[in-house]
């Protein structure tokens, strides 16, 4: 069966390199602590923007929070005279807390993620005991996104895909030419996301970045993480999706479903656990909101013991 989505931003795409005025720009902010890129995508021509997956700053062996990355950020939309639309999440993060709330604040927007969240908000609402105050129906973003949805930024179109495999709810967003992939693939020499997360699936995994690789090889791809692949020096998070189906190490062409779900499995065998899971996903299953002051006025972040 075709893929009606895919169908919509293969002609999107198209479109937008058609016709350079529907192609955004694009500012990647890269977090050395947590290895994660924060986005601002904007239309040039309205000045709407989307900021894409945001950063926290958290030191886990003080619990304190604090907001240089975020005002990076912040800086930069005050400075080219931007309106953010939205705050969008492509997953609720292991490896660092959202700032959304924060730049909510400051500058407005929608915070939106996957429909698909309500199902990480169960397994890990259980996991945290998180008791019958903590709503297990998304109700703390603005906007749950399904997939093939559209949305607009200023006079650019986007589309939302679901690309489940790392997580249940993970989302890919394309903004014109461009695609926002979250934690499905990084750069070609690195290979891919991990899929033994809670609802994770090898299999889905490999179907999702199939999927992405379907777009036009021009699309650019924009990625969430980036860990410097051995003999290289320097960071980078934008690729192709032709550049990918010619070089990415774990899923280019020729690579067999089977294979991939074979070494993606033995692979995650071997990895820690990131070292922020305990904070970030109690944390971003709320939206980004730290979980409620007890009577004394103090959050906390719960560390189940023994329990993973």
């Amino acid at each position: 069966m075709p893929d009606s989505a895919i169908s919509v931003a293969t002609g999107q795409i198209n479109d937008a390199r058609a016709r350079k005025a529907l192609r955004p720009s694009i500012a990647g902010f890269f977090d050395e602590a947590t290895n994660t890129v924060s986005y601002v995508v904007h239309d040039p021509a309205t000045g709407e923007a989307a900021i894409v997956d945001s950063v926290l700053d958290y030191q886990a062996a003080s619990g304190r929070t604090s907001y240089g990355s975020a005002d990076r950020i912040i800086e930069y939309v005050k400075s080219h005279d931007l309106t953010v639309v939205w705050l969008i999440e492509t997953h609720a993060h292991a490896d660092h807390i959202s700032a959304a709330p924060y730049l909510q604040e400051k500058l407005g927007g929608k915070l939106a993620i996957g429909a698909e969240i309500v199902r990480v908000q169960e397994v890990f609402g259980k996991l945290f005991n998180a008791g019958t105050d903590f709503e297990r129906d998304g109700s703390q973003f603005d906007h749950l996104f399904t997939d093939g949805e559209r949305f607009a930024l200023g006079d650019i179109t986007g589309i939302a895909l679901h690309v489940p495999g790392h997580t249940p709810a993970d989302m890919a967003f394309i903004i014109g030419d461009a695609a926002f992939v979250g934690d499905t693939i990084f750069m070609p020499d690195f290979g891919t996301a991990r899929a033994d997360f809670p609802g994770g699936d090898a299999r889905q995994l490999f179907q999702s970045i199939r999927r992405l690789l379907s777009l036009p090889d021009e699309t650019r791809l924009f990625l969430c993480h980036d860990y410097k692949a051995p003999g290289r020096d320097d960071y980078a998070w934008e690729t192709t999706v032709g550049q990918q189906r010619r070089e990415n190490i774990h899923v280019k062409d020729g690579v067999s479903e089977e294979d991939f779900v074979t070494m993606r499995t033995e692979r995650d065998k071997a990895l820690d656990m990131p070292k922020l899971i305990m904070p970030s996903v109690q944390v971003n299953i709320r939206g980004g909101h730290l979980p409620e002051p007890e009577d004394n006025g103090v959050s906390y972040i719960k560390i189940p013991v023994n329990a993973v």
